[in-house]
């Protein structure tokens, strides 16, 4: 009975969320099941016009190509670096940058991004470089396992900054940080936006002037957000289109996205419930069928 109140809960409040967003379920644009070797794809990024993931923590320090038609894995590099809980990936054209800031119980103090120079497939690992960073919001270090705001999984490169975009556990709320990737000592990353999403945010992508977020609300609701890039680097000063894109029930725990113009990638790692769940996965939208 329990269960079954459960998912009354879930289908209610799934309706409810829909109805202030649009509905697009991308169930029907599943490109394939992933290998087996990445069911925890954690972040997605198309580096000179290939796709990449990987996997977040207790995994490989992997990085690896997939091919956007099959969901194939094409090649994989290892990464001169531990991967803590790597989180987010993106690249300036020349470096791929790793984000190892996974916070859920907001107790880290060491989180960093990874530099590393990537070209003609080859990894550089002798040049890895780490960028350390830390909220100057951020006082209490005390556990809270999903109930911290200062946990990340999501962050571009943009106007040679990187843009952390903050998963808030009791806020439901995403913060926009800048990062100096230039800056070789810790620093204090600096807050310049809030934007109430109300669902967790577990990745971020920037293509054609416009933000795409993701995420998932507790109840398994997932949703994408696209901003318009009102000034250089800021966001937040319109209302984004909003989608419903399903459940996590149906189509995995959304974990990645990247953009480009043929269309939007989103990954999904495997996912479990008493429920039910799916395996990890891997979809594509066209660019002419989601209209924002």
């Amino acid at each position: 009975m329990k269960k079954i109140l459960f998912l009354f809960t879930i289908m209610i409040s799934a309706s409810v969320f829909s109805q202030q967003a649009t509905i697009f379920k991308i169930k029907k644009y599943r490109v394939a099941e992933l290998n087996e070797k990445i069911q925890e794809t954690s972040g997605l990024n198309i580096f000179n016009t290939k796709l990449y993931t990987f996997n977040d923590s207790g995994n490989t320090s992997e990085i690896f190509e997939l091919d956007p038609k099959t969901g194939e894995i094409v090649s994989s590099f290892e990464i001169n670096a531990e991967n803590k809980d790597w989180e987010a990936l993106t690249n300036d054209g020349k470096n791929f940058y790793i984000g190892d800031f996974g916070n859920n119980t907001g107790t880290r103090k060491d989180l960093k991004i990874y530099r590393v120079p990537f070209s003609d497939t080859i990894v550089q690992n002798d040049s890895v470089k780490i960028i350390s960073f830390e909220y100057p919001e951020q006082n209490d270090f005390s556990f809270k396992n999903g109930s911290t705001d200062f946990d990340a999984e999501a962050m571009i490169y943009l106007n040679g900054k990187i843009h952390l975009f903050t998963k808030e556990w009791a806020s439901k709320a995403t913060s926009h940080y800048i990062i100096d990737p230039e800056i070789s000592e810790r620093q204090k990353a600096v807050k310049t936006e809030v934007f109430q999403t109300n669902f967790l945010v577990t990745d971020a992508s920037y293509f054609d002037k416009k933000l795409y977020l993701i995420g998932y609300t507790k109840k398994t609701e997932v949703f994408l957000e696209i901003f318009n890039e009102t000034k250089p680097g800021v966001f937040f000063n319109e209302n984004p289109k909003r989608y419903f894109l399903g459940s996590a029930l149906s189509i995995g725990q959304i974990e990645g996205i990247a953009v480009d113009e043929n269309g939007i990638y989103i990954s999904a790692e495997k996912f479990r419930s008493p429920l039910g769940g799916e395996r990890q996965s891997l979809y594509c939208i066209p660019q002419n069928k989601l209209k924002d």
